[in-house]
């Protein structure tokens, strides 16, 4: 994609994320926030869904040919070859239970590749963001964006490993995947969801390690990672969104990391 439209759709992402994220703000902490379960019986609440409709509104409207994915509505098909791909609270459980660790998520496909990603934190007035290309970005309030990097730790052993739910490795039969990884690492904790990824992204973790994920969990990750000279993969190794899984490391960890997957 031509840099001077991938910056246009950039810019209307992130202007787009941040209304959506001021809208979730109306409804945080609110002890009459009402919870409904999905057919997975995962929780969604009405934040949720007008944050997304929000999104769609706002994007559709400066892109209408461009396709649109999005966890809580269905698909409406484009004609430009670019897929945006929405999850308007990444952390719907810490939303819940007035956790500020929740995100709101844009990626963006450009034909097969991942070309843009956005994770806001509304709560935490902080953001971090990528294009292929042009690095990534990391932004506390109204300070200027500073660069996002990884670190530089070398060994897993001295590493900082986060996961979203220690449970969520029970379902796919990976909890000694878990064990491995906890003690191998030299700290552990579950500061998951969007916000790990953000923490490997701007150095503060070395690898965040998720073993069920949805195409709109994953889709901002790649190209932030990567942009921050990170990696973001399968737990094969394999730099995609579509594994169902996650594994972002500093890159220096990543073989090690697959390594200790693979026990």
């Amino acid at each position: 994609m031509d840099p001077t439209q991938l910056a246009h759709r950039l810019e209307v992402g992130r202007a787009a994320a941040q209304e959506a994220g001021r809208l979730t703000l109306g409804y945080f902490q609110r002890p009459d926030l009402a919870v409904e379960r999905k057919a997975d019986a995962s929780p969604v609440t009405v934040a949720d869904r007008q944050a997304e409709e929000l999104l769609r509104e706002r994007i559709g409207a400066a892109f209408p040919d461009d396709a649109i994915v999005g966890e809580e509505f269905p698909d409406r098909p484009g004609t430009s070859g670019c897929r945006w791909i929405l999850d308007p609270i990444d952390g719907t459980k810490s939303f819940i239970h007035g956790v500020p660790l929740y995100g709101t998520l844009i990626g963006m496909e450009s034909g097969s590749q991942s070309v843009l990603g956005i994770i806001h934190l509304p709560a935490l007035d902080e953001c971090v963001y990528a294009a292929v290309g042009s690095g990534a970005w990391h932004v506390r309030g109204n300070a200027p964006p500073i660069p996002a990097r990884v670190s530089q730790t070398e060994r897993f052993c001295e590493s900082l490993f986060c996961t979203s739910e220690v449970a969520s490795f029970g379902p796919r039969g990976a909890m000694p995947v878990y064990e491995r990884l906890q003690a191998a690492a030299r700290l552990s904790r579950t500061w998951g969801d969007c916000y790990g990824y953000m923490m490997v992204a701007t150095g503060r973790a070395e690898l965040m390690v998720d073993p069920i994920m949805n195409v709109w969990d994953a889709a901002a990750i790649l190209p932030i990672l990567e942009e921050a000279g990170g990696t973001f993969t399968d737990w094969q190794g394999r730099p995609t969104i579509h594994s169902g899984e996650g594994l972002a490391t500093n890159g220096l960890v990543l073989n090690e990391t697959l390594a200790t997957i693979r026990g």
